[in-house]
C-alpha cells in the first residue's frame, strides 16, 4: 500500500512520513531521517512529523538536532504528551536529571484523571513518575536544610502544606459547598483548637457526655434514625449504600433550629455545654446537634456540606480502635477527650473499621470569621430563599 501511495504522490508529506516510520521499523535510520526531513519541509505544521524526525535523530545519536525537532513539535502543540515524554527522556539520556524531572512533570500534568493510555506509553509514564518522585525527594531534602531554622513546626504548618503539594505528597482541597459559599473566608481543613475557648469544656466533660449518650442509646432506641434520608430519585448516588440505613444513625438534640426539649432534658450536661457555644441561629435551619453512631465496618463516602458560613464540631465519645476521619488532605483518628472543629465544605469521609459501633457528638457553630453583619445577611438570605421555595429548607442536606 505504501509503495502504491509513493507511486501516486511521492512528495505528499503524509506519504513521506509513512515512509519514515517504515524505515524506522526496519532499522534504516538514515533513510528515516531523510524522509522525515522531507515531510516536515512539505508540512512544517504537523507535530507528528517532527516527532518522527526526532525519533530518527535519536537513533542516529544526534541529540542536539533531536532536541531542536522536539521543540518544533512542542511549538505547534505545547501539551503534546508524546513529544514531552520524548523530550524528557532525552534529558534523561543526557544525564540532565533536573531538566528531565521538570519535563516529565509537565508531561504528567497533561494527562486528565482517569484517562486510558495506550500500552506503548505505560513504560514511559512509569519512568516519568519515578524520575519526578526521585527529584521531589531530593528537592525536599535540599530545601529542608535551608528552612530548618526558620520557625517551629506549628508556625509553618500552612507553608508545609504548600510544600507537600509541590512535592506531590498532599493535595490542596478547596471548599465546595453544595448551597452557599462565602468567598475569602479561610479554607482550613481542621481549625486550630485555640480559636475556640469553649472546646476545652467539652473535652474535660467527655465522660459525662458519654454517660448521657449511653443512657439514651440504651433507653430510647426508638429515637435513633438514619442520618441519610434522601428520596430514592435524588441525584445523590454516593449515598446509595447508606441511604435509609441504620448503619449511620443519629439521635437529635437540636434539629433544624428547634430544640428537642425532652431529649435535652435527659442530657443536661450536654445541653448546658451546647448552650454556651456560638451555635448558628437561623430559624427552621440551625442549630443542629446530635449523637452520631456509625456501625461496625462502615464507611461514610467522600462528600461536602452545604455552606462555609458554619463549621462542624466533633466530640468523640465511644471510639473503638480503627476509626478514622479525613478532611481534605488530613486523616486523623478520633480519640475520646480530643474534640476538633473542621470545615465540612471541604471533602471529607469517615471509616469505622472496628467490630463495634463508634459514637460522637456533632454540632454546628458559626464560622468565627463571619462578621455580625454577615451573619444577619445569611439569616435573611436563607429565610428569603426558604420563603421563595414555599417553606423548604435550602440548607437541608437530606432534602
Amino acid at each position: 500500500l505504501l509503495e502504491r501511495a509513493e507511486a501516486l504522490a511521492p512528495r505528499n508529506p503524509s506519504v513521506l512520513n509513512a515512509g519514515a516510520v517504515q524505515a524506522l521499523h526496519r532499522g534504516d535510520f538514515t533513510s528515516a531521517r531523510d524522509l522525515a526531513e522531507r515531510a516536515v519541509a512539505a508540512d512544517a505544521g504537523n507535530p507528528t512529523f517532527w516527532i518522527n524526525l526526532a525519533t530518527s535523530l535519536r537513533k542516529l545519536n544526534l541529540r542536539s538536532e533531536e532536541l531542536a525537532a522536539l521543540e518544533r513539535a512542542l511549538a505547534i502543540e505545547p501539551r503534546h504528551l508524546v513529544a514531552l515524554l520524548q523530550k524528557a527522556s532525552l534529558y534523561d539520556l543526557m544525564d540532565e536529571r533536573r531538566m528531565a524531572a521538570k519535563t516529565y512533570h509537565n508531561a504528567l500534568q497533561t494527562i486528565p484523571p482517569g484517562a486510558k493510555l495506550p500500552e506503548s506509553l505505560r513504560a514511559p509514564i512509569a519512568r516519568a513518575l519515578k524520575v519526578v518522585d526521585e527529584n521531589n525527594a531530593q528537592l525536599e531534602a535540599f530545601l529542608n536544610e535551608r528552612l530548618a531554622d526558620v520557625a517551629s513546626t506549628d508556625d509553618r504548618s500552612r507553608f508545609q502544606h504548600g510544600l507537600d503539594a509541590l512535592f506531590g505528597k498532599r493535595r490542596i482541597y478547596n471548599p465546595q459547598p453544595t448551597f452557599l459559599h462565602i468567598p475569602r473566608l479561610p479554607a482550613e481543613e481542621f481549625y486550630a483548637h485555640s480559636a475556640f475557648s469553649w472546646l476545652d469544656k467539652f473535652e474535660s466533660t467527655t465522660a459525662e457526655i458519654r454517660a448521657e449518650f449511653e443512657r439514651v442509646y440504651a433507653e430510647d432506641v426508638g429515637g435513633l434514625e438514619p442520618y441519610v434520608n434522601h428520596r430514592d430519585s435524588a441525584p445523590l448516588d454516593q449515598w446509595k449504600e447508606l441511604n435509609h440505613s441504620p448503619r449511620w444513625s443519629v439521635y437529635y438534640l437540636w434539629r433544624d433550629g428547634r430544640p428537642l426539649t425532652q431529649r435535652l432534658a435527659r442530657c443536661p450536661v450536654t445541653a448546658s455545654l451546647l448552650a454556651d457555644t456560638p451555635k448558628i441561629d437561623i430559624p427552621s435551619v440551625g442549630p443542629t446537634a446530635f449523637f452520631s453512631i456509625l456501625d461496625a465496618h462502615s464507611h461514610i463516602p467522600p462528600h461536602t456540606g452545604v455552606t462555609n458560613t458554619r463549621l462542624i464540631v466533633h466530640v468523640p465519645l465511644v471510639i473503638p480502635a480503627g476509626c478514622r476521619f479525613r478532611v481534605g488532605s488530613q486523616t486523623r483518628e478520633w480519640r475520646p477527650g480530643c474534640a476538633w472543629v473542621f470545615d465540612d465544605t471541604i471533602e471529607h469521609e469517615a471509616w469505622n473499621d472496628s467490630a463495634a459501633p463508634r459514637a460522637i457528638l456533632i454540632f454546628d457553630v458559626w464560622n468565627p470569621y463571619l462578621t455580625q453583619t454577615e451573619r444577619e445577611l445569611v439569616r435573611r438570605a436563607v429565610a428569603g430563599i426558604r420563603e421563595y421555595y414555599g417553606g423548604a429548607s435550602p440548607l437541608a442536606e437530606n432534602s
